[in-house]
């Protein structure tokens, strides 16, 4: 494979950092007026596309963050149900909630209220985002397809002979 040129690898270094191909060259200190244009080309070349996919497999392995984790995590949000999580009686979570259960938890609050009759408790218990757990699983599969198909596709029939010989 032929190497990068120093440009090329810090393009690879930028891009990484937020997947953005034109401010990734910018970043790498190529033109701002054709950074787009540059930040495309460089995507498009065999030695820079594999260096990013190379070191995102490095990553992937270094944190362990994969498709499959992400997944697994957004199914945990969407397919929670409240009740196996939250004691509503109580305003707690559940002693018998699972890790997955409680995956699902953005945030516990607990305010302890002083009254005149004692101290009152005030619990709020929030979960995450169903439906656009449910929303972001649905793009990965494909299921929302937010482009409509105007192509049809109409069969046309020439026939040898013509009304206007007549």
């Amino acid at each position: 494979m032929a190497k990068m040129t120093e440009k090329q690898q810090r393009f690879v270094d930028e891009y990484l950092i937020d997947l953005n191909a034109t401010q990734a060259a910018i970043r790498a200190g190529y033109s701002v007026k054709n950074a787009d244009k540059i930040g495309s080309e460089l995507l498009g070349k065999t030695r820079v596309s594999e260096a990013i996919s190379e070191r995102m497999a490095q990553r992937s392995r270094r944190t362990g963050i994969n498709q499959d984790r992400v997944v697994l995590e957004l199914a945990k949000i969407a397919f929670v149900n409240a009740v196996d999580v939250i004691d509503p009686e109580k305003a707690t979570i559940k002693d018998g909630a699972t890790s997955d259960d409680t995956a699902a938890i953005q945030s516990v609050k607990v305010k302890v209220i002083p009254t005149s009759e004692g101290e009152g408790v005030e619990r709020e218990i929030r979960l995450n985002d169903k439906l656009k757990a449910l929303e972001l699983l649905g793009k990965h599969l494909g299921m929302w397809n937010d482009k409509m198909d105007v192509n049809v596709n109409i069969p046309v029939v020439i026939s040898g002979e013509s009304d206007l010989e007549d």
